[in-house]
Parts: C-alpha cells; structure tokens; sequence
C-alpha cells in the first residue's frame, strides 16, 4: 500500500500515544486528519489545537462527511489494537473502505526512511526518544514516532524535511513489531509480558527473534549483552552488544548516582582493531541503572551512524527525559515525588529499588495502579514480590484499557499477597483523601493507565 496517496485519514482510537503520533505525522503531510476516540484527553485536546477533527461519540453521524462509500478508495482508516469493534469501525468495515491497523500504517511508512527500530520488554520508550534526541542535537537529524512525550520537545512525534532517518518504537504487543524491516535493530530486553498474546516467554522471545530476522542486509542488530545469546547477526551486517559488562562491545563504568542525576563512562571494545575507546564522560539527568542501559543503546546506534562520541555526549547532558519516566515532581528533606509509567514486575522492581537507593533511611509509600486484569492475573506473585518492597503500599483499582474484567483478579486480590506492614487499596476517587490523611514523606505513582491524571493533584496537594 502507497500510503502517501491517501489525502482524507481517520484514526479510530486516535488519542492513544502511537496513533496520535500517525495522527501528527499525517497532518504535517498536509493530509485532511480525523479521528474518533472514547476519551478526551490532554493528548485529543493537543491534537485538536493542531487542526485535527475529533469526535467522542461512538456513532456514525459523527464521522465527517467526506468520508462516503463514494471516495472509499480514495481515503484511509487506521485503528488501534485496542479497539476490537464499535459502530465506527464497522461502519468503515462494512462499506469497503481501505482500513489497517496502526501497526500496519506505520510499517508502511517506514518503508520510506532508513528506520531504526527500538524493541523491547522494557526501555524501548527512554531508547528511543534518547537516539532521536542525539540524532536531533547533532543535526542528523530524523523523523521519529515515539511512544512517550519527550521533554525536550513536549511530542511524541518529530518531523524533518531533510533526514531520511526515522526512528520507531517498535511494540511486540499484538506481533506489532513484525510490520516493520528496520536497517537498525534495537532489542532491550525479553522479560516475559503480554501472555493475552503470547502463550508463553518462548512464543514471546520467538517472535523478537522473527523481528531480528527482519533486518535489512548489511544492517545493524543491538542487543543488550544478558540476550544475545538469541539473536546472530544479519546478513552481510554487524550486531553490537551493550551493557555494564566489559565484555559488551559497548559498556559503562565508574559510575556515580546522584538524587535527579547519573554519570558514567561509556567505552567500547574494538574486537576488529584489537583496541578499547574509554573514558566517555555522560552526565544524563534521568537516574536509575536501567537508564545507563538504555543511553548506551542509543550510543551504541549512534556511533554506528558514525556520529562522534563528543556530540554523544553533549547531546545525552542536554538530555531532559521523558514524561512519565521516573519523572521527579518535587524534591525537599520534608516531601519528595516521583511519578512513573512502571506496569510491569521487572520495571516496578526497578523504580522502587532506585527510588529507595536514593533516598536512604526515608518512608517510601507507593501508589500502584494494575495494568490490565490479564496481565495482573500472570504476574501476581511477581507484582506482590516487587510492591513488598514499599514502606506503605496503595494499590488502586485495576486499569482495564481494552479488556473486561476477570473473576477473582482485582487489587485486593493482589494485596494479599503483599507482605507489607501498612498496605491499602483504594479507589481513583479515593486516593488524594487518603493519602491527605497519611504523613507522606517519599511518595511514588506508578502505573500505566489514567493515573496520570493524578500526578498535578498530588503535585498541588504536597504543594
């Protein structure tokens, strides 16, 4: 499909992040762009102030016009894997019109570009908005589909007229990733997750590896060292290999972790040469040891597009972060926040561990909100093995996205196996009462559903 022949676009689901992103890539191509989505949001409500047409009402009266089975051919429906059927969608099903996923869209475009694919369990989202950054700072520029909203620039998507780079995060939920034959391969991790997909972790690295297999020839794999057993390299190309490990082709040291900073260097082994490049200096203001993993993946792709490691750096120190990425809120001896997107074990380990190394000796209650009944339903022993790890503990009730719920798995069901002293549950509604009556000393948000809409009241009440 020559998706640019398309001029009249409509994004059923088009206020989750990747869709917004084609949303904008689609307006900035001077295409007529037109979407439908169940909420509104600060995303819609962006979206909406750039020119693009939106309606919240599950009814097809409300699709424009312009959309009539006479110019079918001549107009494009994108929608997302969340949205398994509404009176829009089979509308636009019913009467022949060329409809594909997101995925599938953006496969598309990527046809177009030398794309470098950021995958992974975890990470993808902090990797790739990183390289775009560096790709940006050093005027190689790229355009970039993000799964976050960059600080730097306040956008999940960027655009140049004159790169033909372009950045993806590439989702392996649904097999998303598959649509893509990126020239650069990133993959960060292969925790097992989305088992409503996957039947097990082997279905699960099977299909990462598939996605490997999709590299063009001559191109570049990058895989983070503890996993690289899985993959080898592509036709004719390289694969590099990152980690704290100085056995990696590319890895960290003398490392120093501060409260709303890191500093490493990174150092490459060349196995051609026989020779080791040192002492990089990074200052990078997101903390946390999972953020050097993920630096040195963009550095590692960056270096191979020949960019020099001093641009490198001054581009990570100039390096904001990304919304809802241990995002750190508020900072004093008396209050401190700090907001994050963790929804899995493996990343809610993570955030807590960093957020107690951080700060030592100090009362860190946690505000939890489940992802997902299936994914709740998998890992609750993991999830209750990570969230013991808090000082207080609320869990909120479960976010669903797109699924109904399933008998027996809610948070009280995950607080149980908890072993923490204090522990709560608590409804949305609930928690700012709640946590007003606590004597709130570190407190932490994760989640990746509408708890964000949470973070300016908390910021406001410890304010």
């Amino acid at each position: 499909m020559n998706i640019k022949l398309f001029q009249h676009i409509y994004l059923i689901g088009i206020g989750g992040i990747g869709m917004s992103a084609l949303a904008r890539y689609f307006n900035s191509q001077n295409k007529k762009v037109y979407g439908y989505d169940k909420v509104k949001s600060s995303l819609t409500i962006d979206l909406e102030n750039e020119g693009i047409g939106i309606s919240y009402i599950d009814n097809v009266n409300t699709i424009p016009a312009i959309f009539n089975i006479e110019n079918c051919s001549k107009q494009l429906v994108i929608y997302s894997s969340a949205i398994s059927d509404n009176n829009i969608y089979s509308y636009f099903s019913d009467n022949s019109f060329n409809i594909c996923k997101r995925a599938e869209a953006l496969g598309f475009i990527s046809e177009h570009f030398y794309t470098i694919a950021v995958a992974g369990t975890h990470g993808k989202t902090t990797t790739s908005i990183m390289l775009a950054h560096i790709l940006k700072q050093t005027n190689v520029d790229c355009t970039a589909f993000l799964g976050g909203i960059s600080k730097n620039y306040n956008t999940n998507f960027l655009l140049s007229n004159k790169s033909n780079y372009l950045v993806v995060e590439a989702d392996e939920y649904d097999h998303s990733f598959l649509n893509l034959k990126p020239n650069i391969a990133i993959i960060t991790s292969l925790d097992s997750d989305h088992l409503d997909i996957y039947e097990n972790h082997d279905e699960l690295i099977t299909s990462f590896k598939q996605f490997a297999s999709q590299v063009k020839d001559n191109g570049c794999l990058i895989i983070e060292e503890s996993i690289a057993g899985y993959f080898s390299s592509p036709k004719n190309g390289e694969l590099f290999t990152y980690s704290n490990s100085t056995n990696s082709d590319y890895y960290a040291n003398n490392i120093k972790q501060e409260i709303n900073k890191i500093q490493f260097s990174f150092n490459r082994n060349n196995k051609i040469e026989n020779k080791q490049y040192s002492n990089n200096k990074v200052l990078l203001s997101m903390p946390g040891f999972h953020n050097i993993s993920n630096a040195l993946a963009a550095i590692t792709a960056s270096s191979y597009l020949n960019i020099d490691n001093n641009n490198i750096t001054n581009s990570l120190e100039s390096f904001d972060g990304v919304k809802r990425r241990f995002d750190i809120h508020h900072v004093s001896d008396k209050q401190v926040y700090i907001d994050d997107y963790a929804h899995h074990p493996k990343e809610v380990l993570v955030t807590i561990e960093t957020v107690k190394k951080l700060f030592p000796n100090r009362i860190v209650t946690v505000v939890f909100q489940p992802h997902l009944y299936s994914r709740t339903s998998d890992f609750a022993k993991d999830f209750a093995n990570s969230l013991s790890l808090a000082d207080d503990l609320i869990i909120m009730d479960i976010y669903p996205a797109r699924e109904q719920p399933i008998i027996g798995v809610d948070s009280s069901m995950l607080l149980n196996l908890c072993t923490n002293k204090s522990k709560n549950t608590c409804s949305k509604s609930n928690l700012l009462t709640l946590l007003e009556k606590k004597d709130l000393d570190v407190i932490l948000t994760l989640g990746a559903g509408d708890i964000s809409s949470l973070v300016e009241p908390i910021k406001e009440m410890i304010s």
